[in-house]
């Protein structure tokens, strides 16, 4: 398994792709196909037969997974940014800081 520069809980931006620009919370992260679900990006719409949650049924909108290549993490001043992992000199436990700032995420 690969190491990703995103987590689930990041907040992320869409750097390329029909949802360039879109931001969001990383919902479902799956390490093995590399692909992300993040909240209100790229929405599909998905026929549902009737349920207790939907008893009419119909169509539903949905995030789809979109690759992590095609996603940037946030930092706290809301700009895409690239990360680094820096050891902590107090705790001594690496941390991810942004490259923009230099800010630890997190």
């Amino acid at each position: 398994m690969a190491k990703l520069h995103i987590q689930k809980g990041d907040n992320v931006m869409v750097i390329s792709g029909n949802n360039k620009g879109q931001s969001g919370r990383i919902l479902v992260l799956d390490v093995e196909k590399q692909r992300a679900i993040v909240e209100g990006v790229n929405l599909i719409s998905k026929n549902t037969k009737p349920n207790a949650n939907n008893p009419k049924g119909g169509i539903v909108k949905q995030e789809a997974a979109v690759h992590i290549s095609n996603l940037m993490l946030v930092d706290k001043a809301g700009q895409p940014t690239r990360t680094s992992l820096v050891t902590d000199e107090s705790t001594g436990k690496k941390v991810r800081t942004s490259k923009k700032s230099g800010e630890a995420i997190k």
